[in-house]
């Protein structure tokens, strides 16, 4: 079962076919890739033919193909369908280094409806602020509400409901894990482990290589 999270379905809904560029942003694992797929079958429900639509999923080997945002921006390019309006999402993008150069190039398209997403760290860094002023809008996901937590579970016994929710947090995947505590301990370590490694730790140090890189040319 897959809950719709209806606040972010229904903002990229409400833009479809606007001349701006989508971003959703959150902590891993809240539920925006899904959010992505949710939208997509939407699209095809509603008139979308499925060559109109081209996802890349930057955390999948498949998909990292590009060495820079040149190449990613020409095969983007050469996909486009020239008499229809085609629909691009990209997941976690921002592992492409200079990524806002392609989104750039491919927003001034008329034919391009825009969808990006990219975990907090780095997309809330200053990247898309400081190129893509005023041709984005953003919305920042969160894991489930109590309230969306409840509408899978259903409303008998709240009280106790609350208390696990408050101990072990709204990420989607854990309803899959049928409160078995020892597995749910393991799949929010390794949550922590990513954000820290890929988000903090790996952000910084790109940080600090382009401060010092800045420093040599004084």
């Amino acid at each position: 079962m897959m809950l719709e999270r209806t606040e972010y379905l229904d903002f990229l809904k409400k833009l479809k076919d606007k001349n701006i560029i989508k971003v959703v942003t959150g902590i891993r694992r809240c539920g925006k890739s899904t959010l992505f797929e949710i939208y997509k079958k939407y699209l095809l429900e509603n008139g979308v033919d499925n060559s109109q639509i081209i996802s890349l999923n930057f955390e999948n080997p498949k998909d990292m193909i590009f060495n820079d945002w040149k190449e990613l921006y020409t095969y983007l390019e050469d996909k486009l369908l020239s008499d229809k309006m085609n629909y691009i999402f990209l997941d976690e993008i921002q592992v492409v280094p200079n990524f806002e150069k392609a989104v750039n190039r491919l927003f001034i398209k008329k034919n391009v409806d825009l969808y990006i997403i990219g975990s907090n760290s780095y997309m809330l860094s200053g990247e898309l602020a400081t190129y893509l002023t005023g041709r984005y809008m953003q919305v920042h996901m969160l894991p489930l509400s109590f309230k969306e937590y409840l509408s899978y579970y259903g409303n008998d016994n709240e009280l106790k409901k609350y208390d696990t929710y408050i101990q072990t947090g709204g990420f989607p995947y854990l309803l899959n894990l049928n409160e078995d505590k020892e597995l749910i301990r393991n799949y929010l370590d390794g949550i922590y482990n990513t954000v820290l490694m890929r988000d903090v730790i790996s952000r910084n140090n790109r940080f600090l290589h382009k401060s010092c890189g800045n420093l040599n040319k004084l």
